[in-house]
This record gives structure tokens, sequence and C-alpha cells, in this order.
């Protein structure tokens, strides 16, 4: 729907959601708001039944000790967070994508959405894609509402396919009127078995430019170059996932060179393309 000028606005409460699983490639997206939640010392305000949303053959519990060293059941779930006043400022969202009732589960996500007072939505979500670990980390934000592209300079989304409970709950945010906010990083496809620090301190910068919290990276930095070391040893045992690296590399410079015309992008690009169908991916 057609929003206001003052959309995104200052009134109300900000909510940054990640849900494990198919949305977070790298684990990127859940753990960069799980810092943010630690962060601010968030409480949690509302838990979703499991029951009614979780295949457990599926997303299975998980028995684990606690603190008490007492054995316990930690049951796949999603917990709205906020502060402990239930006062305004940043709320989280963060849990399991559910495994079924999707349309139910994004209705009770907007009622409480609703009595927590949230005036926008943040979604962070991280994808696996043909990228280079060696080259920045690709996020790409979009928006469905026009102010907030406009005051944003944001991009609308040209995605067409299979989509996770983070389009569902965008698109039920703003058919209720509530503007939202989707940021996407990408993970290289390569490593998609290793959390990877980079693209969530790619997210977390990004975000930063949505809410008014400056996010503590804590160790992501050395974190993120560690990462980015260890995928470097690995390749320089494998000859085919060196070639291949070097092919995701130079289309990649091809596209954020200065001087690189549409139809040069997409000549290279066309190359790749043939060169990456004659020669699969290694799998590491």
């Amino acid at each position: 729907m057609s929003g206001r000028p003052d959309d995104w606005g200052h009134e109300g409460s900000t909510l940054v959601v990640a849900f494990e699983g198919w949305n977070d490639a790298g684990e990127a997206a859940s753990t960069a708001v799980r810092a943010l939640r630690d962060q601010l010392g968030l409480v949690a305000l509302v838990e979703v039944e499991p029951e009614d949303y979780f295949d457990y053959q599926f997303n299975r519990p998980v028995i684990a000790f606690d603190e008490n060293g007492d054995r316990v059941l930690a049951w796949p779930n999603v917990t709205l967070f906020g502060p402990e006043d239930r006062s305004d400022g940043l709320h989280v969202l963060l849990g399991t994508e559910p495994s079924r009732g999707w349309k139910t589960f994004a209705e009770e996500a907007l009622d409480a959405i609703s009595v927590a007072g949230i005036s926008r939505v943040v979604f962070l979500g991280a994808m696996l894609a043909d990228v280079p670990h060696t080259r920045p980390i690709s996020v790409f934000a979009s928006s469905e509402n026009a102010s907030v592209r406009e005051r944003f300079r944001l991009e609308r989304s040209s995605y067409e396919g299979p989509v996770g409970i983070i389009s569902v709950l965008a698109d039920a945010a703003e058919r209720a009127g509530i503007p939202t906010v989707s940021i996407w990083a990408s993970v290289p496809h390569y490593v998609h078995n290793a959390p990877s620090p980079k693209a969530t301190l790619a997210l977390i910068e990004r975000l930063e430019e949505f809410i008014e919290v400056r996010v503590d990276r804590g160790s992501l930095a050395e974190d993120s170059e560690a990462w980015e070391r260890g995928i470097d040893a690995l390749a320089s045992d494998d000859d085919d996932m060196s070639a291949y690296i070097e092919q995701l590399e130079q289309a990649r410079d091809t596209v954020d060179s200065p001087e690189a015309s549409g139809d040069a992008i997409a000549e290279e690009f066309e190359k790749y393309l043939r060169k990456r169908d004659g020669d699969q991916p290694p799998t590491p």
C-alpha cells in the first residue's frame, strides 16, 4: 500500500526480525539479531506456542544441561523480545522458521506486534549465492513501501519464486499498514555448513542505517578475518575449489568495476555461466 511521507518516522517501536533455517544462511541473520537482543538486555514478552506451528520430526526438540546441571528439553520456538518495562524502543522477533500454519502464525505475530506498539519492521535474512568469500559481502535492502524507498533510496525487490516466512510476515505487515524493510546478505554457497561472521557483520552495518542504535561488533571483525583465512587454507589444498573461487572473483570484479557497462556485465556473466555449466562447483 502507498505510504505517507513520514511512514518510517520516530514514534513507536522498531522491530528487527530473523528466523533460523531457510532464511538464515551461515546463521548470519539470527546471529545479528541475537547480538542486538543481548546488547540491549531485552526480555521475552511473548512466546509463540510451538505445538501449533512446528513439525517436530523436522525441527526436533533438543535436550541439554541447564546452568543448574539439570537436563531440560528446549523446544523450537519464536519469541518477541522487548524492554523489560515494556516501553517504546527496539524489539526483536527471533526463533525457528515455522514448518506449518504460516497464515495463522502471521496473524498471531501481527497481534503481538500491535500490542507491543511496533511502528516499523526490519527483516534480516541471508541466502546462499554464487559469490566469493574474498570480496565484501553483497547486501541488498528493499521495501514494498514507496515512501520508505524514497526516504532511504532503496529499490523494490524484483524477485519471483519460493519464499520463506520473512516474506510472508513482511507482506502481512505492509497490508496492515506497517512499513517494512528487508535486508539480505549473500553467503558463499561453498561454505554453507559454517557460520559466516563476515555476513553477520555486513548485515549489522546495513541494519544501523534503519535503527537508532549502534550494535556492538564484539569480535566479529576478528572472526571474519579468521573465517576468510580458514577458507583460503581449504582452497589452497583444492585446485578445483581455487579455480572456482577465481571465476567468482572475476565475475564480481567485472560487475563492481566503475567502467563496466550493462552490456559488458551481461557478457561477462554469460561467459561465467557457460563456464560454470561445463564445470560444476566442487563440494568442499
